[in-house]
């Protein structure tokens, strides 16, 4: 497991932003960098389960899903990932003992703006892929706050 983090200062502020990440039609709009078609379906509430889709080259694989660890409103989200759903079934990731895959995002307020903090526990394998589409995506998150 690599363990990612990312950032960027977005002139907006904090409330903007986290509903710009967070709410599903700007959600789509930044989320089409990681595969055009991204959704998600469920709730960011702590404790719900979250499911993420797109379209897929693999017909047979259609999103992944995750529990929502925690959830402060404007400051911080985490996703726990756990999975794939494979042919209608989900179906658990393995994980290595004290490592399971996150993703944490952190909002906090800086000089008029709010700098957003992506963190994430990735396979190695998806470390190459998710530093470079990152920065894309938050790059895409800013130009569509700052609307």
């Amino acid at each position: 497991m690599e363990k990612l983090t990312f950032t960027t200062i977005i002139n907006a502020p904090r409330e903007k932003v986290w509903k710009t990440m967070l709410e599903k039609d700007t959600y789509e709009q930044w989320a089409e960098i990681f595969q055009k078609g991204s959704t998600f379906e469920g709730s960011w509430d702590e404790g719900s389960d979250i499911i993420f889709t797109g379209p897929s080259d693999d017909a047979s694989v259609s999103g992944m899903y995750a529990k929502i660890t925690a959830h402060r409103p404007q400051e911080f989200v985490s996703i726990r990932h756990i999975g794939e759903i494979k042919n209608g079934e989900k179906r658990p990731w393995p994980t290595v003992e004290g490592q399971e895959g996150y993703e944490n995002y952190m909002f906090k307020d800086v000089d008029g703006g709010t700098e957003v903090l992506v963190e994430l526990m990735v396979a190695s394998e998806w470390k190459d892929m998710f530093a470079e589409m990152w920065p894309k995506a938050l790059a895409k998150l800013k130009e569509v706050a700052e609307r």
